[in-house]
């Protein structure tokens, strides 16, 4: 397995904070059973992100859209909330 440098990745992507969003929205929706465009090699869905990223493969219009608004009833999901 070739090490994924972020270098490599922003010669695809304007700048670090993107790369950053790409790679967490492509990650979840590889993590939520969408097709590595890499080898999968036993690397994980963070990992494959940054490699397919590094390829030149994703774009920002594949990684919108990872989680859907409503659910399958037609309900708006609820904001997840957290205690401190």
């Amino acid at each position: 397995m070739a090490r994924v440098t972020v270098e490599d990745c922003l010669e695809h992507v304007d700048n670090r904070f993107e790369l950053v969003l790409q790679a967490a929205k492509r990650a979840r929706k590889i993590s939520l059973g969408a097709e590595p465009m890499v080898a999968m090699e036993n690397d994980k869905p963070t990992v494959i992100a940054l490699r397919e990223i590094a390829k030149g493969l994703v774009k920002t219009e594949v990684v919108e859209d990872v989680m859907p608004l409503e659910d399958t009833a037609g309900e708006a999901i609820p904001a997840p909330t957290t205690e401190i």
